[in-house]
């Protein structure tokens, strides 16, 4: 992968400009499919008493562990064109993952879901059961308990999982690139072009370019999360 511009020069080329275009489109596409499964298991694991509860949490949490390579190839065993949920979603929804940006957006959710559901744990955990109990007992229904007092107050921890899975699957690549390959204009992310472009000799510029696009990414996501989250706390502290 040569660079997008010969000069040198800081100014990013089209074809970076479609690299960072593409990086925030698989991004936000991961998050948004993953907040709801996010808040699901988030919810039945801060609220849940079952057993098997310790391993669902086990299970969830395992791609913080997990080799990222290994993250990806489970990913090409079940949803490649010969797994069991690829073949389904091909031969159903016409949805397939394997070198597509599709799949990157998968490995991206995959990965930031742990982070996800942490922050959105924490944040219901610390919801004031007696106030629920409160509102149940003059006769709000449980529908209505969740949708005025515990989404309202869950709802930093929320923005905040939203926003750092958002950081995360920027910052993808283990899983990707064994999923999904390193293809241009199709799954090769921020990570991913700057991998390749380290292999490229005389292309410290765009490497410098594309490492710096990547930071400042991170960067304002973090601070975008810690200023939503606090809106968002005050207005709960409101309600």
């Amino acid at each position: 992968m040569g660079s997008a511009r010969d000069d040198g020069s800081a100014l990013m080329g089209p074809e970076e400009w479609e690299i960072v275009r593409l990086s925030l489109k698989v991004s936000a596409v991961a998050v948004g499919a993953c907040l709801p499964v996010a808040f699901a298991l988030a919810w039945i694991l801060a609220r849940g008493r079952f057993a098997g509860l310790v391993l669902l949490d086990a299970l969830v949490h395992l791609p913080l562990v997990l080799p990222p390579v290994v993250t990806g190839w489970l990913l090409l065993i079940a949803f490649g064109p010969q797994g069991p949920a690829g073949r389904w979603l091909e031969s159903w929804i016409g949805l397939t993952f394997l070198f597509r940006w599709t799949g990157a957006a998968l490995a991206a959710a995959v990965m930031a879901l742990p982070l996800m559901v942490r922050a959105i744990r924490l944040s219901i955990e610390g919801v004031d059961r007696r106030l629920e109990a409160a509102a149940m007992t003059l006769g709000a229904s449980r529908w209505r308990v969740f949708r005025t007092i515990t989404l309202p107050l869950a709802l930093p921890g929320v923005v905040a999982g939203a926003v750092l899975g958002f950081a995360r699957s920027l910052g993808e690549f283990g899983a990707t690139i064994t999923f999904v390959s390193n293809i241009p204009g199709e799954t090769r992310t921020l990570p991913l072009a700057i991998y390749s472009a380290l292999q490229v000799p005389g292309a410290e510029a765009e490497v410098t370019r594309l490492a710096l696009v990547s930071v400042l990414l991170s960067l304002a996501a973090l601070v975008v999360s810690e200023v939503l989250a606090r809106r968002a706390g005050r207005a709960g502290h409101v309600l």
